[in-house]
């Protein structure tokens, strides 16, 4: 009792000290951005004054600096007076009404006012197609906040290279700033899919998953999704082909498929396979969520004991809450009167630190929570949130 009592606040305290260490060195990281953007805007507004400029005779870049400086700090209706008193200019360089078209579309997405920026966006798209790629990228945020899938991928379809927009095919590279636009057309067709499937229509989103495989062979989530959709229309051995294609695109969100794939293999009448594959994934990578299922798989088939043993001896090298509150478990069942109130307690500790503690954590901008979001809702980035290496039990 006391080594499991001391292994439990051992593994907390590291866990918390590494918690908190990512977390300060993120809000360090953003806070040294944030800072050295206000330190540039200032000097600009600074260099504005000091050269004398009113702002009625300042240049348009000094004014579209303002503009920019005025939305940032949440005076948007300033921004936009700005914006459109530059573009009533007569004989203003092309390159200067595309910027300031642009700035006033991000004018009306702060303040909300999605159709307006649309139209503005559109417009230019139309008038400048030679410089229309940034029009392209506001379209897009627009319409992913509007949930409007189908003009995104018409949108997004455009920005592909003409080769790929050709070929339809695939994944183009590692992320970027601004996330590839084949990356962002699969989730599209995920949106698109989940709405079929909630529908009933598992044909139409199988179909439309597998479009969003052509366009990123790399998209976890569709292969997830396929699973689900395929375990929905009873053929649970192509589902559990589409789950285990997970942990060749991203072995990170392979504990994602773990429950479903008990779910295919009980149907199958087939454990022994899942418990083979879950070793084999296990001894290719140890992490606690896999040790913690492979601990549930032996508890089921092989008994209390036999997981127990092999807990005590993973957790050492895949030490986690979950597993340590996994183990207690089994102590709890095994154990005589004397000791429960002792395990209980102990394990009713470990639960509430894992319950205070947050599940999933986006690897671009560090925004963390509970759930699984394939959309960050901090940096609005597709597909980079993952599950931190000590979740709770499956």
């Amino acid at each position: 009792m006391f080594v499991l009592l001391f292994a439990a606040i051992a593994i907390g305290w590291l866990l918390g000290r590494r918690s908190t260490f990512v977390s300060r060195r993120s809000r360090r990281y953003f806070h040294k951005q944030a800072k050295a953007r206000s330190s540039v805007i200032d000097a600009i507004s600074h260099e504005v004054v000091e050269d004398g400029l009113a702002l009625d005779g300042a240049s348009p870049q000094a004014r579209l600096a303002m503009g920019v400086q005025l939305r940032r700090r949440g005076e948007v209706d300033g921004a936009v007076r700005i914006h459109q008193e530059l573009l009533a200019r007569p004989s203003l360089p092309e390159d200067d009404i595309v910027r300031a078209r642009l700035e006033l579309a991000r004018d009306y997405i702060s303040a909300g006012l999605l159709d307006r920026a649309e139209e503005l966006l559109l417009e230019l798209v139309r008038e400048f197609p030679r410089q229309s790629r940034a029009g392209q990228g506001h379209l897009l945020e627009i319409y992913e906040a509007e949930r409007e899938w189908r003009r995104a991928i018409d949108v997004a379809t455009g920005l592909l290279p003409r080769k790929l927009r050709r070929e339809k095919k695939l994944h183009e590279g590692p992320l970027s700033q601004g996330q590839k636009p084949a990356l962002r057309l699969a989730h599209y067709y995920c949106e698109l899919a989940e709405e079929e499937r909630l529908g009933g229509n598992n044909d139409a989103a199988s179909a439309l998953l597998r479009q969003a495989l052509d366009y990123d062979r790399q998209c976890v989530r569709a292969a997830m999704l396929l699973g689900q959709v395929e375990y929905d229309s009873g053929r649970y051995q192509s589902a559990a082909q589409a789950l285990q294609r997970v942990r060749l695109q991203d072995p990170d969100y392979l504990p994602e498929t773990i429950t479903l794939l008990r779910k295919c293999y009980a149907a199958l009448s087939d454990e022994k396979t899942l418990r083979a594959y879950l070793l084999e994934c296990l001894t290719a990578r140890s992490t606690p969520a896999l040790v913690m299922a492979v601990a549930h798989d032996m508890a089921v088939h092989e008994g209390g004991v036999a997981a127990s043993q092999f807990l005590t001896q993973q957790l050492p090298e895949s030490p986690s809450l979950g597993g340590m509150s996994q183990l207690i478990g089994l102590q709890l069942e095994a154990s005589k009167e004397a000791p429960r109130a002792d395990l209980e307690l102990l394990q009713n500790l470990t639960r509430r630190l894992v319950a205070s503690r947050p599940s999933y954590r986006c690897n671009h901008c560090g925004f963390a929570g509970k759930y699984l979001h394939w959309n960050c809702p901090g940096c609005k980035h597709w597909g980079t949130i993952k599950a931190i290496d000590e979740p709770g039990s499956h």
